[in-house]
């Protein structure tokens, strides 16, 4: 791949995570389309990086909790809450779902359920909580670590698990990302600068944790569904990013 090449995947990767406007010369292309997950990690780097920016600004303008909740809605809307939206799914389906064509309906349906609502009021309570408990600089280094180091796990949960969608004829829709041990390298090497964020007596709960929810969220999936969806990938983020906040607000 040519350094264009590479740059074009990272902005398909920021059109696909983000609704932040992006050149028009960046084309769809099938076969860049499919490696693009490696960049995940650097689209939260950017989302992160927006969201502690915007917080650093208010700070000294409005209240503390007020900062902290105008920069956790600057990330919601910079993704258009599409993690948030996917862990509300993956709620609603492994909640009131038992069986793997009932829990991939429910989670394909666009309406809100109880399990959906009361998960997404609870993580989003929670981040806001823990980052409220946070000094300012605390804070923005938790923003952007948390952003960065979640997508980093969840996107792992591409390379040991097989894509799965319910569909009319029973079959599985080809898969919209490949992820090999290449790319979990790169994705590895664009997040671990994060963690020089923070001190260094939260790295080892901070990766045992991130480490532990990886395997169980993969174990947990496969035993449900089979593999993973999109919704699960989102609310393998949200939790991965909750974890995050807790260890620093711990340490």
């Amino acid at each position: 791949m040519t350094p264009r090449q590479y740059w074009q995947q990272f902005l398909m990767a920021t059109m696909f995570l983000t609704r932040l406007p992006i050149a028009r010369w960046v084309q769809h292309d099938a076969a860049l389309q499919l490696g693009m997950a490696r960049w995940f990690p650097a689209v939260g780097w950017l989302v992160g990086g927006l969201a502690a920016l915007l917080l650093w600004l208010c700070a000294n303008l409005v209240p503390w909790v007020p900062a902290v909740i105008l920069a956790t809605a600057l990330a919601i809307l910079l993704t258009g809450a599409f993690h948030e939206d996917g862990f509300a799914d993956m709620c609603d389906a492994f909640g009131g779902g038992w069986e793997k064509e009932q829990v991939l309906r429910i989670m394909k349906d666009s309406r809100l359920g109880t399990y959906g609502t009361l998960g997404l009021g609870l993580m989003l309570s929670s981040k806001i909580s823990l980052l409220c408990s946070l000094p300012l600089t605390n804070a923005l280094c938790a923003l952007i670590a948390g952003h960065v180091l979640s997508r980093t796990a969840a996107t792992s949960l591409l390379l040991s698990l097989p894509y799965v969608r319910n569909t009319e004829d029973g079959i599985a829709k080809t898969p919209p990302a490949e992820f090999t041990l290449t790319s979990l390298w790169f994705t590895v090497a664009t997040a671990a600068p994060a963690l020089l964020l923070l001190p260094m007596r939260a790295w080892l709960p901070l990766l045992l944790g991130l480490f532990a929810l990886r395997y169980w969220a993969a174990w947990y999936y496969r035993k449900r569904i089979g593999g993973y969806t999109g919704d699960c990938l989102g609310g393998a983020q949200q939790l991965a990013e909750l974890w995050v906040l807790m260890v620093i607000v711990a340490l």
